[in-house]
């Protein structure tokens, strides 16, 4: 990919990411409160969300693989995202447990697939100036609060019922922005040489991994029952989804000034902040969410739970694999933490829920988080 750079690939990266994380804006918030609606069981939604994040734990591996062979991950983003456009019509037709489940499992299976190649493109193209990837992630935070806001009126004013039709109408626009982007081999670099399950027995690196499964482990309960716990509580919709942005506003802020933090902070410290502020965050949303003061005060922490770990992470993630170990390095991130952390995160929080509410589910969340932090102290460089 030698003609792509952060100069003349901008607009056409920025535009993707935007578009990406507008369906996330969709689903994240509003697909819990959706199978509510069908009258699915808190621990019908807890599974039924749980097979979403789990298809991340094999679907990105295998189009990494995929990738990293060809040498195209654009070609693999683009086919990934039209027939995750094609399942999403499973939404529209059924109803049933059974049948919602297989469309969310094929569904999430060629979604998830494709971030981490576009990650893996974008972090390519910006080579370098990879201190800049923050500028263009961030317009996918915007996206997610274009979404978040424009879908929670829609279903404050009208039902939550158009939620399937969202989703459709979004992933094509997704699928029409990802042919702006100029696919191209991808040109091997230094470290080529470097065995994949070599690097992975790396300390540094199975650390890393291992720390971002818990604490997405440790969002479950947040991304599956925020928006339910919130409105059980008397929030109406669109404060509901007000709060959703802030979170992500926070957030924005933080890959805003990623460049200048990483040269300020090392990596190592920034991430112990962002596990140790997340510990508070789950306190509060666990014991405090009758208090909007409050709620307003933990959605600014998603600058640090997501954010700024996130943005950590994926710089030291992005160093540990390079050359044709690329786009399995990603692969291998967004399958141990969104993954296999964010489908056990949600699958264990349908039975805390039930078993004892906000408190017990954000209690455990907190657990996780600890334990990631003691990890991440002793092995993160």
């Amino acid at each position: 990919m030698k003609n792509c750079s952060y100069q003349t690939a901008y607009k056409q990266l920025s535009l993707h990411y935007f578009l990406y994380f507008a369906v996330l804006g969709t689903t994240v918030p509003y697909m819990g409160l959706y199978l509510q609606s069908l009258s699915f069981s808190a621990i019908e939604i807890g599974q039924l969300l749980g097979i979403m994040m789990f298809t991340k734990v094999i679907a990105p591996n295998i189009w990494g693989w995929l990738a990293d062979k060809s040498g195209r991950s654009i070609f693999w983003v683009r086919l990934a995202t039209v027939l995750a456009a094609v399942a999403s019509i499973g939404l529209i037709l059924f109803e049933s447990y059974w049948s919602v489940f297989l469309t969310l499992m094929i569904f999430s299976f060629f979604w998830h697939s494709s971030l981490p190649q576009f990650e893996s493109y974008t972090l390519t193209c910006l080579g370098k100036d990879k201190h800049r990837y923050g500028q263009i992630r961030l317009w996918g935070s915007i996206g997610f609060i274009a979404a978040v806001v424009a879908i929670g009126w829609q279903i404050e004013h009208f039902s939550v019922a158009l939620v399937p039709i969202d989703l459709l109408f979004i992933l094509l626009i997704v699928w029409g922005s990802s042919y702006l982007v100029k696919d191209g081999k991808r040109i091997q670099e230094e470290g080529d040489g470097y065995g994949f399950i070599q690097i992975l027995k790396r300390p540094e690196v199975a650390s890393i991994l291992i720390v971002s499964f818990l604490v997405q482990l440790s969002h479950g309960a947040y991304y599956a029952f925020y928006t339910i716990q919130l409105s059980e509580l008397g929030y109406d919709k669109t404060t509901i989804s007000l709060l959703w942005a802030l979170g992500v506003l926070a957030e924005i802020g933080v890959f805003f000034w990623m460049s200048q933090l990483f040269r300020r902070y090392a990596v190592r410290f920034l991430i112990l902040l962002s596990i140790a502020l997340t510990i508070l965050r789950w306190l509060i949303i666990g014991s405090l969410a009758d208090s909007f003061f409050w709620m307003l005060f933990a959605q600014l922490l998603h600058a640090a739970s997501f954010g700024l770990f996130h943005a950590g992470a994926i710089y030291l993630i992005d160093t540990y694999f390079k050359g044709n170990n690329h786009g399995k390095g990603q692969a291998i991130f967004a399958a141990s933490s969104h993954g296999l952390g964010g489908a056990l995160g949600m699958l264990l929080a349908g039975y805390t829920w039930t078993a004892g509410g906000a408190e017990l589910a954000y209690g455990l969340s907190t657990i996780m988080v600890a334990l990631a932090f003691m990890i991440a102290w002793r092995w993160t460089k």
